[in-house]
């Protein structure tokens, strides 16, 4: 097989004359050396790697701020716009590469938040704090709780749970997409009104989710009749809204406002809170 060969056919997502174009240009090399040849052969065990050119990537916040730190744990505050890990055309605009930059052994995330999700996240600096908070997060011993300003004014008793089941449906953009399904895996999320008529037509809730489902908050509240404020993805019935949206855009106005935990290693309860923006807190506790 040909070095063309192999890249137009293993690597769909451009076209033939693509690779052409990228092999004369110099941009693949084996075994570390830059070729030109796109009829070269090729042999086993030599390694390729093509040279993807820098593309510039969305402005994001990095005001990001410690809330927690010791030699085991980091737990910070994350800002609205910022995703987690590279993907969708980000991967130094991220927080996984604020780390690389700011630690030389960068703690690990052991939850995620969405991209336009704000608030506490927990991060693991050693092995043996990961393995614990892992442990605990499948067992549901972390509890994290969230401000959501979802549209509508539920006429429901207060608290209430939403228990729809949240899984994968096809979907152009992606692939697939995770939505409310009877086919998905069971999930769970408390709700407490905190305000109605936050703004006009709108109600501040505070959401505990003992599960993790993907976009759990944001599928399960659609799903219930109260998409959140400002969400281009997900409407009622916890459905995608728009073909053109992906689960990173942004809009909405959700918070991680607390996590509780015991320490992996000190074995102390830490209940750490991360201020939300001005439109999540009620308006009883504004001065």
């Amino acid at each position: 097989m040909t070095l063309l060969e192999y890249y137009a056919e293993r690597y769909t997502h451009s076209s033939r004359q693509d690779w052409l174009d990228r092999i004369q240009s110099g941009a693949i090399s084996i075994d570390k050396i830059r070729v030109s040849d796109p009829e070269m052969p090729l042999q086993v065990g030599q390694v390729l790697a093509y040279h993807r050119p820098p593309w510039i990537e969305p402005e994001v916040s990095f005001e990001i701020r410690s809330l927690y730190e010791d030699q085991h744990l980091l737990i910070l505050h994350k800002p609205s716009g910022l995703p987690v890990l590279p993907g969708a055309g980000f991967l130094e605009n991220t927080l996984w590469g604020w780390l690389r930059r700011e630690y030389a052994v960068p703690p690990v995330a052991v939850h995620r938040l969405g991209r336009g999700t704000s608030g506490v996240i927990v991060l693991a600096k050693t092995a043996a704090a990961r393995s614990g908070l892992s442990k605990a997060l499948r067992d549901r011993a972390i509890e994290k709780r969230y401000r959501a300003l979802a549209t509508g004014i539920p006429q429901v008793d207060d608290p209430f749970t939403i228990t729809h089941r949240i899984g994968k449906v096809t979907y152009p953009r992606l692939g697939e997409l995770y939505v409310a399904t009877e086919q998905g895996k069971s999930a769970t999320s408390h709700c407490v009104v905190l305000e109605r008529d936050r703004i006009p037509g709108c109600t501040l809730l505070e959401v505990t989710i003992p599960t993790g489902r993907p976009h759990q908050i944001r599928i399960h509240l659609a799903a219930a009749g109260f998409p959140l404020w400002g969400d281009p993805l997900y409407g009622m019935g916890g459905v995608a809204i728009d073909q053109n949206s992906v689960p990173g855009d942004c809009g909405y106005l959700l918070h991680a406002y607390e996590v509780c935990l015991t320490h992996p290693i000190e074995n102390e309860t830490l209940m750490i809170r991360s201020d939300p923006p001005t439109l999540l807190c009620p308006s009883y506790n504004q001065s």
